[in-house]
C-alpha cells in the first residue's frame, strides 16, 4: 500500500478497535515490520493450561464438518494423545478431511504403528524431516525441526500456543514427566504440574494460519490436497486485530524475532514476558536493557523448575546484565513453566510456540499469534500477575550471592547456547 493508504487503513483499524494513541503506535509498528497482514474482525480467547485448552480443542474437533489440519511437535500414544487421535480417526471415517504434520524428533518416542493406525483410518499424515534419511521427502535436514502447535478446523477456528499432545500437558494435576531421567534433564521436573498457554481464534485471520499450514505441508511434499476448498471466506467473529506470524529457517530472518524486538523497542509503559526457554541473543538483551533504562516496567517470568537444566542456566548467564539495568526477574514455582507469551504496553500481545532462544529463532519452524488491543491484553496481564504471585523474585543481592557451582553451570551452558 502507499504510505497514505497505509495510514488511512491504520487509522480505520484504530477507530474500529476503540484504540488509544499507544495502540495506534503499535499498529503502525506492526504494519512497518512484516508483510503478514493485520486482520480485523476476530475473537481471541486466552486458554490457560491443559484442562481448558484440550476441552476447547476436543469440542472443535467434534464439531468439524469439512477439514481438520494439525501441526504438532510432540504427539504421544498416551491417554491425551489417544483421545485426540481417536477424534481425528472418527472424523476421517465420517468423511472429514484430516491432515496431520508431526515432528520426527519431537515424537521420536511414539511407535510408528500409532501413525500407521491414523493412516489406515483415512488421516493424511506427514512426518516432518524424518530422523531416518531414507524416509525424507526433501533434502535431509535433521537439525531443522517443526516446533509449531497448530490446529485449524473448517476455516472457522484456529488454536496455537505451547501445548503438545502428551499427558504432561493434559491437566493441572501432578503427573510424571517424560523428562524425569537422563543426563541433561532434571529429576525435579517429575510429578509437577505444567503451566502452559494457548489461544483460540475465530474470524478471518484463521485463513492466514491455514496458509502457514499449507506452506509447511507442501514443503514436506504431503499428499496433494484440494486447497481451493480450504479457504472459504470467514465471517467476522469479533473486533480484535490479529496477525498470524510463521517463522522458518528457510527465511532470511526470523519474522517472530523481528516482531518481538520491534514491539520491545517501541514500548512506552510496560514489557511483561513469560518464557519457558530464555536464552536471549545480544539484540534482545540490549533491547530489554534500553527499555528498562528509559523507564519502561520490564519484567520476565521464567521457570523455577525446568525439564532441561542447560537451557535454564544458559539464560541465567545474562541475568547480571538485565538486573543491573533494572529488569525484574521472577522464577515460577510449583509448576514446570512452558508458556511463551508477552504483553507490551497493555495493548500488544503474543501467544505461540516460539521460545526466546537460538533454536526457536534459527533452527525451528515456529508460529505465533499477535493480538492488538486492550481486551485480550487485559486477559494476558491478569495471567501474568498470577504467575508473578506464584514466583520468587531474583534480586541483585540474591543473584550476587549465588554459589560457585551455579556460576560454573552458567559458563558451561552459555558455551552451548547455539545448540540448545
Amino acid at each position: 500500500m502507499s504510505p497514505a493508504r497505509s495510514e488511512h487503513v491504520l487509522e480505520s483499524l484504530a477507530r474500529e478497535a476503540g484504540a488509544s494513541e499507544i495502540l495506534l503506535a503499535h499498529l503502525a509498528v506492526e504494519e512497518a515490520y512484516t508483510d503478514a497482514p493485520l486482520v480485523m474482525g476476530n475473537r481471541a480467547q486466552l486458554l490457560r493450561d491443559g484442562d481448558e485448552t484440550f476441552r476447547e480443542m476436543e469440542r472443535a474437533l467434534g464439531d468439524a464438518r469439512h477439514h481438520i489440519n494439525v501441526e504438532v511437535y510432540i504427539f504421544h500414544d498416551d491417554e491425551l494423545g489417544r483421545r485426540i487421535a481417536d477424534l481425528m480417526m472418527s472424523k476421517a471415517r465420517e468423511g472429514v478431511a484430516v491432515n496431520l504434520i508431526y515432528d520426527s524428533v519431537g515424537s521420536i518416542d511414539t511407535d510408528e504403528r500409532f501413525f500407521d493406525e491414523l493412516r489406515r483410518a483415512g488421516v493424511h499424515v506427514v512426518e516432518y524431516n524424518p530422523v531416518d534419511p531414507t524416509k525424507a521427502r526433501r533434502s535431509w535436514q535433521l537439525e531443522q525441526r517443526d516446533h509449531r502447535k497448530l490446529l485449524v478446523v473448517d476455516d472457522r477456528v484456529a488454536f496455537t500456543g505451547g501445548l503438545n499432545f502428551s499427558n504432561e500437558y493434559a491437566g493441572s494435576s501432578p503427573r510424571a514427566s517424560r523428562f524425569s531421567s537422563g543426563r541433561f534433564f532434571t529429576k525435579s521436573a517429575t510429578m509437577r504440574t505444567w503451566r502452559d498457554t494457548h489461544v483460540e481464534i475465530e474470524g478471518p485471520v484463521v485463513q492466514e494460519f491455514q496458509k502457514l499450514f499449507r506452506k509447511t505441508w507442501e514443503k514436506q511434499h504431503g499428499d496433494r490436497l484440494p486447497w481451493n476448498e480450504y479457504f472459504a471466506p470467514a465471517a467476522p467473529a469479533g473486533n480484535q486485530i490479529v496477525r498470524a506470524i510463521g517463522s522458518t529457517p528457510d527465511d532470511s530472518f526470523s519474522l517472530i524475532h523481528t516482531t518481538m524486538l520491534s514491539a520491545i523497542e517501541h514500548a512506552q509503559r510496560s514489557i511483561h514476558l513469560t518464557q519457558a526457554y530464555f536464552v536471549p541473543d545480544d539484540e534482545l538483551v540490549e533491547a530489554l536493557i534500553r527499555a528498562a533504562r528509559r523507564g519502561v516496567d520490564t519484567q520476565i517470568v521464567l521457570p523455577g523448575v525446568t525439564d532441561f537444566w542447560m537451557t535454564r542456566f544458559a539464560g541465567r548467564a545474562r541475568f547480571s546484565d538485565l538486573l543491573d539495568a533494572g529488569v525484574r526477574l521472577h522464577e515460577r514455582l510449583g509448576s514446570v513453566l512452558h508458556a511463551k507469551t508477552a504483553v507490551i504496553d497493555g495493548v500488544w500481545s503474543t501467544v505461540g510456540s516460539a521460545n526466546l532462544d537460538y533454536r526457536s529463532l534459527v533452527k525451528n519452524d515456529e508460529i505465533n499469534a499477535v493480538i492488538l488491543g486492550e481486551q485480550f491484553a487485559d486477559q494476558l496481564e491478569a495471567m501474568f500477575r498470577d504467575d508473578v504471585a506464584a514466583s520468587r523474585e531474583i534480586t541483585k543481592t540474591h543473584w550476587k550471592r549465588r554459589g560457585i557451582s551455579t556460576r560454573v553451570k552458567e559458563t558451561v551452558a552459555r558455551v552451548w547456547k547455539r545448540w540448545l
